[in-house]
């Protein structure tokens, strides 16, 4: 996580805003994210924006070997500095979002950490969804509002597609709240830790996932709109009343499961049509 801690490099990083960088600079908090970790010898541990290496270093004094995935080339000598003789360090010098997460996969299914930039988030979501069987879990320091998206509740005014998405295939806990003076700049919201637990493969909707996200991301694009019309150019009225879905809803009406429920008999009807009411 972008973090700080004492650096064998003399003079202070200059933190860069358009990489989103806030150092977590809390020694009580860095304890507590690494114990909520828990990493162990042999684990595949990979770490998305180690920053200065201050949650790098517990995690590699724990485990003894660490890959880290890091945009910023200022930051690389750094990083080796800091973990020099501690453990194994393999740096990534990449975007996160060009890197194929399944490929580190090479021992062991990967435990991600990292403080995500907030600007960013979103997507780097996605980008570990799309590799979830090569993953056990995920710690990840992001903006709290977005952890409270993740685990938003059907109805809520914060329920929507990251929610439905994330919420299909993982379990979710957040797991600790952390203010703005912890981090160096301070960012000008509060932050919080949440842990991702990929569901088994059994578990997940993988049968249909590309109709499931096509429908969420339809239904959420005019979430003002009932789901008669936010859905129209993917099923009728008729259609979603098969499922137990009331056309006049919204989608952040709709739990997780009714949008599988929906693309299942969607699937199934393109062998049998039926007329769109």
């Amino acid at each position: 996580m972008n973090s700080r801690a004492s650096n064998p490099l003399e003079s202070a990083h200059v933190t860069r805003k358009r990489f989103g960088q806030h150092f977590l600079r809390d020694e009580g908090i860095i304890q507590r994210i690494v114990d909520a970790i828990a990493p162990a010898p042999g684990q595949r541990l990979v770490e998305i924006g180690p920053g200065e290496g201050a949650i790098t270093l517990p995690l590699l004094r724990r485990a003894g070997q660490i890959a880290v995935i890091e945009l910023d080339r200022d930051l690389l000598p750094r990083i080796a500095a800091t973990c020099k003789d501690v453990g194994a360090v393999e740096i990534i010098h990449a975007d996160v979002l060009e890197v194929d997460l399944g490929a580190l996969a090479t021992n062991a299914r990967l435990r991600l950490v990292g403080n995500l930039p907030y600007n960013i988030s979103s997507p780097i979501l996605f980008h570990c969804m799309q590799h979830l069987d090569s993953i056990q879990d995920m710690h990840f320091m992001l903006q709290r509002e977005v952890v409270d998206r993740m685990a938003a509740a059907p109805g809520s005014k914060i329920y929507g597609r990251l929610s439905v998405m994330l919420q299909l295939a993982c379990r979710i806990e957040p797991l600790l709240g952390v203010p703005p003076e912890a981090f160096r700049p301070p960012p000008k919201v509060d932050s919080a830790v949440v842990r991702l637990t990929p569901m088994p493969m059994e578990a997940r909707p993988l049968r249909h996932a590309r109709l499931i996200e096509q429908l969420v991301r339809a239904a959420f694009g005019q979430r003002r709109k009932t789901l008669s019309n936010a859905l129209r150019d993917f099923a009728s009225a008729t259609q979603m009343r098969a499922v137990d879905i009331d056309p006049g809803d919204r989608a952040e009406q709709l739990a997780p499961a009714a949008f599988v429920r929906l693309a299942g008999h969607l699937a199934q009807a393109q062998d049998k049509p039926e007329s769109r009411n």
